[in-house]
């Protein structure tokens, strides 16, 4: 039985950019919780990034900083705190492509956050800050979104 979902066509070549986009988590990120992300890559696009943020304003830290970089072939995981980043980890290889539809799923589990793309699992990212002190999802730079969903 086939569970992929598909990404409704985002146009490639949308005039009206739709981010920065931030979604509001007023109760954090509980255990089993699934983020879904869906776009398209903009053409020459270098990077585009979804963030996890916790605290407000620009004292704001990130518990997950994922980020393709087209630009270099791979993708980082990351956690910014005190406004300072951690080391950086790449998954292997790249599933992305400029004027392409991607998904991308973040999943909550009780050590990291695993980063499924399309339907293949790519990343387990080891918890820094706990999932629960999370207060926004943002995506952000170079590409077209389709709303994203928690569920």
């Amino acid at each position: 039985m086939d569970t992929t979902i598909a990404c409704s066509a985002v146009p490639a070549k949308a005039e009206s950019s739709n981010v920065p986009h931030k979604t509001s988590l007023p109760r954090g990120i509980p255990v089993s919780t699934v983020m879904r992300v869906c776009g398209v890559v903009r053409n020459k696009a270098g990077r585009f990034h979804v963030n996890l943020p916790w605290g407000k304003g620009q004292e704001a830290e990130a518990a997950l900083h994922f980020s393709p970089h087209l630009d270099q072939s791979m993708v980082a995981f990351n956690t910014l705190e005190q406004g300072t980043w951690g080391r950086e980890e790449h998954g292997s290889g790249i599933s992305f492509q400029h004027e392409q539809p991607f998904e991308v799923f973040l999943v909550a589990t009780e050590e990291w956050f695993k980063a499924v793309i399309g339907d293949s699992k790519y990343h387990h990212f080891c918890y820094q800050f706990l999932p629960g002190c999370v207060c926004l999802l943002e995506v952000g730079r170079d590409l077209q979104l389709e709303a994203p969903e928690i569920f």
